[in-house]
């Protein structure tokens, strides 16, 4: 339908006016435009009379009622037809609402001209909630003394008769402004783009470490809103000048897009402290970041909680798993959350909230997981895990993103995956084929110091185990994450030519047929190749854009 036609009746105090306000202001998108039956009639008059009406109710009400005996009602559908005119595009379909329709013979009239694109709603409340509302009533005319003298006009004491013939009736008295918008808007299809496809997710497919901030980073210039879940036990590299930074707590693309808005979901874990650094280091204000009210606050015995974690499975420490355990072990118990830390209140708002502005506007979305497939608490080698769920289910259901509104899942793998070091006395897990640094720096060509210098943890600064690229485990995840594309990264590591390639073609012949084995066994197209650690160092393979 090209464009649609909303006709609005309902007794004076209804909630009409607030309705078309309320979809102006909701939906600033949308092509709105309002038809004030009031200022026709004073148009008319000063047109048909020769001199302006008093501002007043019964004199509006006249005049109308002389307008509907001369024309039939049709001056409302005149007055229509010329706003459409003025107002018909091809590049939009715009909605056009009548404030108000008083009878059958207007909104007949109006139907036999615009067929199907009609839509009549009808607002009504109890005679004594309409008189109340009356009172506290703010206008711009001189209003009548009460409800009951407004209805002494037969044409208003009948509106209640266009109930029967409405699309949609509201009670006004039952439903709250905001109900009766969402009523509205979902009858005239305003949240049809809401559901369309306008997030994409970045997961790891390994253990971490893959390289997700480097890509994420590259990505974020697409977005209008970067989102962050997880914990600060991950830490994102990406490449600036004059140096790299370490994002814990911001999405990675907060430096790359300034523009884009930053959200901390409700599912994720932060340490105040921390977060504030880093906020005050990427000049971040609260009017771009928002966090939520419900994220979870790590306190500092959190961390001295962790100590022996580290010792079995070496953990980060940083009191991400703690701290996850007691927001379910002390339900019914004061649990601190963001809302309450004084210094974050600024930056506290409804993540749901923005998201739904976000979608109404059309704006696309990019979330960012941590850590990696490998590391699942439901899916990785228990007990060698993380505190959460890190598929990109797990990463949709913390930000509170629906599945079905998913367009792309990007999975980021490194050629040669990565767990962190062994503790003293235990393991961090298994590592298929593990190698060591200097069979990866003689593969690479890179001196072994420079590699072993590089391959250290963005959180804690430990040594990194590395394994030879694992086909079981690329093949586990893609089935969990079902990635609609794969990005791979260190391919330097592969050949150290890969490194001053700019394109596909210029990658070794060994790397092009290790990624067209990448694409068979992960059933998605290896869409992103980072060559090394640089500003212009990602082959972009992609067939989609913003």
């Amino acid at each position: 339908m090209p464009f649609q036609i909303v006709l609005l009746s309902g007794p004076v105090a209804s909630g009409k006016t607030t309705l078309w306000q309320q979809l102006t202001l909701n939906f600033p998108n949308e092509q709105i435009h309002v038809l004030k039956t009031k200022d026709v009639i004073r148009e008319l008059a000063l047109k048909k009379l020769g001199h302006e009406l008093p501002s007043e109710r019964r004199a509006l009400q006249d005049f109308g009622e002389q307008l509907d005996r001369d024309t039939g009602g049709h001056w409302v559908r005149d007055a229509l037809i010329s706003l459409v005119n003025v107002h018909l595009s091809v590049e939009v379909a715009p909605i056009f609402v009548v404030d108000a329709v008083r009878i059958l013979p207007q909104i007949k009239a109006i139907r036999e001209a615009f067929g199907f694109a009609v839509k009549h709603i009808h607002l009504k409340a109890p005679e004594h909630e309409l008189a109340q509302r009356y009172k506290h009533r703010s206008s711009d005319m001189q209003e009548l003394r009460s409800f009951k003298d407004v209805e002494k006009n037969p044409t208003e004491a009948a509106v209640h008769e266009l109930e029967k013939s409405a699309d949609i009736v509201v009670d006004t008295q039952a439903c709250t402004p905001d109900d009766v918008l969402v009523k509205t808007a979902t009858h005239l299809g305003l949240f049809a783009r809401e559901y369309a496809r306008l997030v994409d997710v970045i997961v790891g497919g390994q253990y971490g470490s893959e390289g997700k901030g480097h890509i994420a980073s590259y990505l974020s210039r697409e977005y209008a809103v970067l989102v962050r879940v997880g914990g600060p036990n991950a830490g994102h590299k990406v490449y600036l000048k004059p140096g790299p930074y370490v994002h814990h707590q911001l999405p990675s693309g907060t430096l790359r897009n300034p523009a884009a808005k930053l959200i901390i979901a409700p599912g994720a874990v932060v340490n105040p402290d921390s977060l504030l650094k880093e906020i005050r280091e990427c000049k971040v204000d609260h009017e771009r970041l928002s966090i939520d009210p419900q994220t979870m606050i790590i306190a500092e015995n959190d961390c001295k909680s962790e100590a022996g974690l580290q010792a079995r499975i070496s953990s980060t420490g940083q009191g991400v798993g703690v701290a996850t355990a007691r927001r379910i072990l002390n339900r019914g118990k004061r649990v601190k959350l963001a809302k309450d830390v004084l210094e974050l209140r600024p930056f506290i708002r409804d993540t749901w909230e923005l998201l739904e502005r976000t979608y109404n506007c059309g704006g696309r979305v990019l979330v960012e997981g941590t850590q990696g497939t490998g590391l699942s608490l439901f899916h990785g080698s228990y007990p060698y895990v993380t505190s959460r769920d890190t598929t990109v289910s797990g990463c949709l259901s913390e930000a509170g993103i629906s599945p079905s509104r998913v367009r792309k899942t990007i999975m980021v793998c490194r050629t040669y995956p990565i767990r962190v070091q062994n503790p003293s006395n235990g393991t961090s897990g298994p590592l298929r084929q593990e190698l060591d640094w200097d069979e990866i720096a003689r593969r690479a060509e890179v001196p072994a110091k420079e590699i072993k210098t590089n391959e250290r943890t963005s959180t804690t600064n430990r040594e990194r185990r590395v394994g030879a690229f694992d086909w079981v485990l690329l093949r586990k995840s893609s089935a969990l994450n079902a990635p609609t594309d794969i990005a791979i990264t260190f391919a330097d590591y592969l050949n150290p030519s890969n490194a001053v390639a700019r394109r596909y073609e210029q990658l070794s012949s060994d790397t092009i047929r290790f990624i067209e084995e990448v694409e068979r066994v992960g059933a998605a197209p290896v869409s992103l190749i980072s060559t090394r650690f640089d500003f212009r160092s990602i082959i972009d393979r992609r067939t989609w854009r913003m």
